[in-house]
């Protein structure tokens, strides 16, 4: 989709963002795996030199456009009179800082140009906005929001299989006696919860387990209690990283002593 002479057909949505991920690759290729490459060709001693992203997903740094105006936007111009001024690192991301804009303008030009109405305008910008920046993917900060993602997640992870124990409902406290068959129907699979666990004495009363009552387990000695019984709500047993019952927290009383 490279401007050129002639009348420009009707394109799509897909069409553009095609577009731009090819000159987006190429210019992430300039800026990361040809980045020695890149750097020789910005010799300071030479005239404005842009940088630009081809849809095939090569780049070259060339010389501005003659024509007045340009066919397409054009990237920022004397990319190479800083380089030699500037640390490597922040140079090479003040460069993808400029190409991410030039790319954002070059997306939208199509869109002007092929008559996209707002709809197609904002659906380009979302697909454009699912992708990190190169400036994000240049200086390492999606690896970073990956690392910080993938830490919560495990940390959620794990919060979620410590807290099974002190859920509000029966159904997921039993998970570890009794784990829920995904091809049965929930109904059915409550049904026979029900039936299974209604023997299930609670370690303090001694009265059987009903499903509309709040139940905890001692992490010590895994025997199951009424939360009146123990007096445990939901939402404070949701603080509780290890429950001990009464029974439990006695006898390491006594062994302290």
């Amino acid at each position: 989709m490279d401007g050129g002479e002639g009348e420009y057909n009707p394109r799509t949505v897909e069409d553009v963002f095609k577009d731009f991920k090819g000159r987006r690759a190429a210019l992430i290729k300039a800026l990361t795996t040809d980045v020695e490459e890149f750097y020789q060709q910005c010799d300071p001693e030479k005239e404005n030199l842009c940088l630009y992203g081809l849809p095939n997903e090569q780049w070259e740094v060339n010389l501005p456009a003659e024509d007045v105006p340009p066919e397409l936007p054009e990237p920022a111009l004397g990319i190479n009179f800083a380089r030699d001024g500037m640390q490597e690192k922040d140079w090479l991301s003040l460069v993808a800082v400029h190409s991410d804009s030039w790319l954002l303008s070059v997306a939208f030009y199509f869109g002007a140009r092929f008559g996209f109405d707002k709809a197609s305008r904002k659906r380009l910008f979302n697909m454009i906005n699912d992708l990190p920046t190169i400036f994000e993917v240049v200086t390492g900060a999606v690896k970073k929001q990956q690392k910080e993602k993938s830490s919560v997640s495990s940390h959620s992870g794990k919060k979620s299989k410590s807290n099974s124990k002190r859920a509000p409902n029966h159904q997921e406290k039993f998970t570890k006696l009794q784990p829920k068959d995904e091809e049965q129907d929930e109904d059915e699979q409550q049904d026979e919860d029900e039936d299974e666990h209604g023997e299930t004495l609670c370690g303090a009363c001694g009265k059987n387990y009903a499903a509309d009552e709040f139940w905890i387990c001692c992490d010590i000695c895994e025997k199951w209690f009424h939360g009146n019984c123990v007096k445990i709500t939901p939402a404070r047993a949701e603080h509780i990283k290890q429950y001990k019952c009464p029974s439990c927290s006695n006898k390491r009383a006594r062994v302290d002593i």
